[in-house]
């Protein structure tokens, strides 16, 4: 759970950091409604760029951000639709951009979500101690740039195969970066120098999204009801919300399904993985390149018992519709084969991991047979910012990206798309992925056999996480007045 167990003694030292630097933290409540945000900050936020290294961005962790890099206010939440000219299906997606939070992805909210309870009940002293962020990739950014913002050191893990343009960018921001072995399955090297930086004697705290609720609770309390916006925006008289598809990764945007269960309570909740790492089809194992999202564990925070299917995806079909949607020959494709121009200019905004859940809607769909009147929404976790190099290097591999290869991508991965590797997930499918949680959590990370049967049995479990929010937002109005203005 999270705990909330105040320390006044260390609440004066964070205070005092957060005094000396003119930090105030933005509530729950805010980051769902940034029309709560007080004028002088958004007076003040038009001279900020969206990823300046200040303060006031943190009040930018919201999906409300006006889609401009620099000075913008607030707004409705951004989102794209992909049309049946582009997906090959009848059914409505809806995706959300993630590229216009700061630093570009929206894990820097699911950070925050971890960080902000610790510091604001005196469990983490920025003064003194280091924030660990551990990583396949934007959450470690989105931990270093919310520790930069706080006041604090950050040391940042994440695996060395991932993409420079991530290193690049934190070797500005985070205090030390550390590269595990491997790529992006390689979830266990990760948590072994988690275990090896525990021993060490150093003062840190540890944030580990995989097993911490404020990245659960975060994407509930404000992903899902941004979710609900944008569906509730989209959708006509006669039209239905089908349901959520996301790739699991750290399984805390998944939360965000919980939350439109409860709102849409027919709706489904669909977790995408690759196929080259089969975790939850079929207890797999593998390396994939779909960046953003690791395997070969099932997440502590992940409500397994409220997920409904499985999709698995081919990280080839990713890796070929990038250069669908980022090359010239690509584009013009896409022109050619009906989508609108502005549309395709708007592409770019899906990234590696972006384009696997677009492809996780597209097979979800399929399977169902999902009509004009059904609506799906997913995510854009974030944007080809950070894997230009990735293009770079698929043209040297494979050459030129020609008209040819853009018909082969268009036609294979976009309307040639398959229900293979498509499970319905009944009671004692989803009682045998959770019970995978057992060989990580507590043969490895020490957490507790009462703990892991009542995430199961337990009806409350998830609930109360759920309701945590609001008594965080009170901790966190708190702290600010303890601050001062």
């Amino acid at each position: 759970m999270i705990d909330l167990t105040v320390y006044e003694s260390v609440l004066d030292s964070a205070a005092n950091v957060a005094r000396n630097q003119s930090i105030r933290i933005p509530t729950f409540k805010q980051m769902r409604d940034p029309a709560l945000i007080p004028d002088s900050i958004k007076t003040q936020l038009r001279d900020v760029g969206l990823w300046d290294l200040d303060p006031l961005n943190l009040f930018r962790i919201t999906w409300h951000n006006e889609p401009t890099p620099h000075g913008g206010g607030y707004g409705p939440v951004n989102f794209m639709e992909l049309p049946p000219e582009l997906t090959g299906v009848a059914a409505r997606i809806l995706v959300l951009e993630g590229k216009w939070f700061p630093t570009g992805a929206h894990k820097v909210g699911a950070a925050f979500g971890c960080l902000a309870p610790r510091l604001v009940t005196g469990q983490f002293d920025p003064a003194t101690q280091k924030a660990v962020w551990p990583s396949t990739g934007n959450y470690c950014r989105g931990g270093a740039y919310d520790s930069n913002l706080l006041g604090c050191e950050s040391i940042a893990i994440l695996p060395e195969g991932m993409s420079k343009e991530r290193f690049e960018w934190l070797e500005s921001v985070a205090g030390e970066i550390i590269k595990t072995p491997g790529s992006e399955s390689n979830v266990k090297e990760i948590f072994d120098k988690c275990n090896e930086l525990r021993a060490s004697g150093q003062d840190l705290v540890i944030f580990n999204q995989f097993d911490e609720f404020g990245n659960y609770l975060w994407h509930y309390a404000v992903t899902g009801p941004a979710m609900v916006e944008v569906i509730e925006q989209a959708m006509g008289p006669n039209d239905r919300f089908a349901g959520v598809t996301l790739t699991t990764g750290s399984a805390g945007t998944i939360a965000s399904g919980d939350y439109l269960k409860q709102v849409y309570p027919t709706s489904k909740i669909a977790a995408g993985e690759a196929v080259q790492c089969p975790t939850i089809l079929y207890n797999g194992f593998g390396e994939h390149r779909i960046e953003g999202i690791g395997d070969k564990h099932i997440p502590w925070v992940h409500d397994v018992k409220n997920t409904d299917m499985a999709i698995g995806l081919d990280d080839e079909a990713s890796m070929s519709i990038i250069r669908l949607f980022n090359e010239p020959a690509g584009r013009e494709y896409l022109v050619d084969q009906g989508v609108k121009p502005d549309l395709v200019e708007q592409l770019p905004l899906l990234g590696i991991s972006g384009v696997g859940n677009m492809l996780s809607a597209i097979k979800f769909a399929k399977y169902y047979e999902l009509t004009g009147n059904d609506v799906v929404v997913t995510v854009g976790t974030d944007s080809m910012e950070m894997y230009g190099s990735r293009i770079n290097e698929l043209n040297d591999e494979r050459g030129a990206f020609t008209s040819v290869d853009a018909a082969a991508a268009f036609a294979r991965y976009l309307h040639g798309e398959r229900i293979d590797h498509v499970h319905e997930l009944s009671y004692y499918d989803k009682k045998r992925i959770h019970n995978l949680k057992y060989y990580t959590w507590v043969e490895q990370q020490g957490k507790t056999y009462e703990e892991i049967q009542a995430q199961w049995y337990d009806e409350d479990y998830w609930t109360s996480i759920q309701a945590m929010a609001d008594p965080i937002d009170e901790l966190i109005v708190a702290f600010n007045d303890r601050v001062g203005e």
